[in-house]
C-alpha cells in the first residue's frame, strides 16, 4: 500500500474512532428513559380486608370483627400468626406479606389491611418493607402500640425472661418502632389509628398510638364516657362502627368525621 492510501485509511479510522467516541458519550450523558411510577390503588374500589392479630396471636375477637364486615359484602381473613404471635415481628409480616401477594394474585385491585394491637405494628413494618403503599388501599389499627409501649419497656427490664422478641421490638425506641417513623408510613397512605383512653396495654394510650400522617379517633372523643379496655376494641360496637365506616368506599377523612355515638353502635 503506497504511504498516501496509508494516510487516507489512518483518517478514516481516526475519524470513525471520534464519531465513535462522540456517540458514545451521548448515549451516556442521556437522560434515562422516563417511567412512570406505580398509581396507588382507587380509593373508591375497596378489596378484600386482611386482620393481623395482636401480641399472643388470639383470633376470636378479630374474627368477630371479620364476620361484621363480611356482612357488608367485603372479603374479610383473619391470620393465623406464626407460633403465637410473639416471636420476631418480620416473621409476621412475612405472614401478611403472603396474604396480601396471594389476594392481589385473585384479581383484587388491592387490599385493606386492620391490624390489632401489635398486630398494627406489624401493618406498619409491612407498609414500610414491602412496598405496601401500593398495595394496600387503608390502614386500619385498634390500639396499636405505633410510638411502642412503656409496658414492653418495662418488661425487658423487670422481667426480661417474660419478655420474648416481639415484646422487646414494642418497647418505645426498639429498631422497629422507630422504622416506622423513619419511614414515615403514616403518610403513605390512608390510615386510621383508633385507640382509647381505657388502654391498659398499650401506655400511654394517646401518645403510644399516634404516627405522624394518621388520622386519629379516641373512643372516648366519639362516645364520651365509654369504656373501652384494649381486649375489648375489636368488639366493642362503637370501634366496629368506626371500622366499617374506614373501610366504605367513601374518603376516609369524610368517613370518620362528625361520626355519632348512637349510629356507630347500630352500625356495629
Amino acid at each position: 500500500m503506497s504511504p498516501r492510501r496509508r494516510l487516507l485509511v489512518a483518517v478514516v479510522v481516526a475519524l470513525l474512532l471520534v464519531g465513535a467516541g462522540v456517540v458514545g458519550v451521548r448515549l451516556l450523558s442521556a437522560p434515562a428513559p422516563a417511567t412512570d411510577p406505580v398509581a396507588p390503588p382507587a380509593q373508591d374500589r375497596p378489596g378484600p380486608v386482611l386482620l393481623v392479630p395482636g401480641y399472643g396471636g388470639s383470633r376470636s375477637g378479630l374474627q368477630q370483627l371479620a364476620t361484621r364486615i363480611e356482612a357488608t359484602g367485603r372479603s374479610a381473613t383473619v391470620l393465623t400468626l406464626v407460633g403465637d404471635g410473639t416471636g420476631d415481628l418480620s416473621t409476621q409480616v412475612a405472614v401478611l406479606d403472603a396474604a396480601v401477594d396471594a389476594a392481589l394474585a385473585t384479581g383484587a385491585p388491592s387490599v385493606d389491611v386492620v391490624g390489632y394491637s401489635a398486630g398494627g405494628v406489624v401493618a406498619g413494618l409491612w407498609v414500610a418493607r414491602d412496598d405496601g403503599a401500593n398495595k394496600a388501599r387503608r390502614v386500619v389499627t385498634l390500639g396499636a402500640p405505633l410510638a411502642g409501649t412503656s409496658l414492653a419497656a418495662t418488661a425487658t427490664v423487670v422481667a426480661p425472661d417474660a419478655c420474648p422478641a416481639a415484646c422487646r421490638q414494642l418497647a418505645p425506641g426498639s429498631a422497629e418502632i422507630t422504622e416506622l417513623t423513619r419511614d414515615r408510613v403514616g403518610e403513605a397512605l390512608p390510615w386510621l389509628s383508633v385507640w382509647t383512653a381505657d388502654d391498659e396495654t398499650v401506655t400511654p394510650p394517646g401518645a403510644a398510638s399516634a404516627l405522624d400522617g394518621t388520622t386519629q379517633v379516641q373512643v372516648q372523643a366519639v362516645c364520651p364516657g365509654a369504656r373501652v379496655t384494649h381486649s375489648a376494641l375489636p368488639t366493642d360496637p362503637a370501634v366496629t362502627g368506626v371500622v366499617l365506616r374506614a373501610l366504605s368506599p367513601d374518603p376516609l377523612d369524610a368517613a370518620v368525621t362528625g361520626v355519632d355515638c348512637a349510629e356507630l353502635r347500630a352500625a356495629g
